[in-house]
Parts: structure tokens; sequence; C-alpha cells
């Protein structure tokens, strides 16, 4: 576990707590349930990112007998997690705001516009850090953690738009503040799909790294002894890759000389590649 990914994931917590609190009070004394649901969003970030960090602090266990690929795969698992979090705060949401809707009230206070402000635009900044730092360190996690900041920044600007219509349209708009908070609802729904997709692929080992694909192939063939590649999986644990590789050699050589042409592509492969964990070479004759 990198000192960056470390203080990126607390970072973005501390983050979520201020944020998370200046909604919370700014909701309760300004009347919007909009800016309230915010917070519960923001809320259960806060929880989101504890998992994060418990899980790249697992994920960064070294291999041992009973787990030799290493602990990776908690990044993903802990991603679901967060996928449940968003999830159960988008259905408090929907249903608080439903509620709302039916039972009339008071319109929202004008300050509340201000503080959406600024935290829409302080939200904007985390994702965009956040989003840099996890493709840095090739972090799932990590970028589970900045889809959360774009997700709270959306849910923000909605609240913003309800607010406003509420408080500019006047009497009988009123619950446009809560129609904002259902939006902001479905919206992390979307999000969290988002967010599940690659960590469910990461999984069940998908083969979608096409480009990483075509850059082993191409460094694999300017390696001397190697005539060219067939089969090429590629499975992401954590932040790094392991590679299986077939090689193609030349028929004619000796088993001595295969096995140094597979150490020099693996080498060579580690090498260039720094998010490669392991390479596994397999030997194949060429044809002629």
């Amino acid at each position: 576990m990198s000192e960056s990914t470390v203080k990126t994931t607390f970072l973005s917590l501390l983050s979520n707590i201020i944020l998370a609190s200046i909604k919370w009070i700014a909701g309760i004394f300004g009347n919007s349930y909009a800016l309230i649901a915010d917070a519960i969003e923001s809320t259960s970030d806060i929880f989101a990112s504890f998992m994060v960090l418990l899980g790249l602090k697992y994920s960064a266990r070294p291999p041992d007998k009973n787990h030799p690929y290493g602990h990776g795969r908690a990044e993903p698992l802990i991603t679901f997690l967060v996928v449940v979090f968003l999830l159960t705060s988008a259905f408090i949401i929907a249903k608080q705001s439903l509620h709302n809707i039916q039972v009339p009230h008071e319109a929202p206070k004008s300050f509340t516009l201000w503080v959406l402000a600024g935290i829409i635009l302080w939200k904007e900044v985390c994702y965009r850090w956040v989003l840099r730092k996890s493709k840095e360190t090739n972090s799932s996690t990590l970028q589970a953690e900045a889809w959360h900041h774009r997700a709270d920044a959306i849910s923000s600007v909605a609240a913003f738009i309800g607010i406003s219509v509420a408080l500019f349209m006047g009497e009988g708009y009123e619950a446009a503040d809560d129609w904002a908070a259902l939006f902001a609802s479905g919206f992390i729904v979307y999000n969290a799909f988002l967010i599940f997709r690659p960590a469910l692929g990461e999984i069940m080992d998908e083969q979608n790294y096409d480009e990483l694909k075509k850059e082993i192939r191409e460094a694999a063939v300017r390696v001397e002894g190697v005539e060219g590649t067939e089969k090429l999986f590629i499975r992401k644990i954590g932040t790094k890759y392991f590679v299986d590789l077939h090689a193609i050699v030349k028929g004619h050589l000796s088993v001595r000389e295969g096995h140094a042409i597979s150490h020099r592509l693996k080498d060579s492969l580690l090498d260039n590649f720094p998010l490669i964990e392991n390479v596994l070479i397999h030997i194949e004759p060429d044809k002629i």
C-alpha cells in the first residue's frame, strides 16, 4: 500500500467528515431536505472511506502460503461494500423525499444556496484529484472513492437547482427541494452501478485489457529469440497485473535455450511494465 494511496484516502475521509458536518448543520437550520439528503450521502461516504482504508491495508499484505497471488482481491470486495453504502443511502433519501413531497412544508432558506455552491466546487476538485491518484496507483478502490466525490457534487447540483426553484418560484414550489433530493437518489443508484461494474469484472478476471495486451505483445517480440506470441491472459489483483503468455521460439532450440529465452522475456516485461507483478511464460515451437 503506497504512501500516496493512504494519504489520498485519508484526506478524502477528512474532507467527507467536514463537508457532511456542514451539510447537516446547513440542511437542518436552512430547512432543506435536499441538503440533508446530501448530508446522508456524505455520511455514508465517511463509512465507505473507512472501509477503503481497511481494504487498502489488507490488500497490501504480501503473498503467503494460502494466498500466493497476494491479497489484492480485497480491493474489489471493498468496492462492493462501498456500493452497498451508496444504495442504502439512496434508498433512505428516496423514501424520505417521497414522504416530504406529500407533506406541505416551508421553503428552504436562501443561505443554503451559498453553502451548496462552495460544496459543489470543493467536491469537483476532490473528484479530479482522487481520480488522478487512482490512475497513478492503478487502484479500483480509489477510483470508487473518486466517483463518490463526483456523485456528491452532482447531488449537490440537484439540491442547488431544487432550492433555487423553491426560493424564486415562491409559494406552491416548496417541494422542488424534495424532488431534487429524489433525483439525487436516482443518480446515486446509477453511480453505484458504474462503480460496481469494473470491480465485478476484476473479480471475474474479465479480459478487457486490450491496450496492455498490445503493448506486451509488441515488447515480447523485441526480445532476442522470441519469434511471436500466441495466447495472452491478464488478471488484475489489487493494483498489479499477473500475466500468462505463450511465446513462440525456433523449434530446433534445446530445452536449455528455450528456458533462457523465457527468462529474458520475463525479465524484460517486468522491467518495462512496473504494474506487472509476475509473468508466467509458456514456450511454443514455431511450425516451420
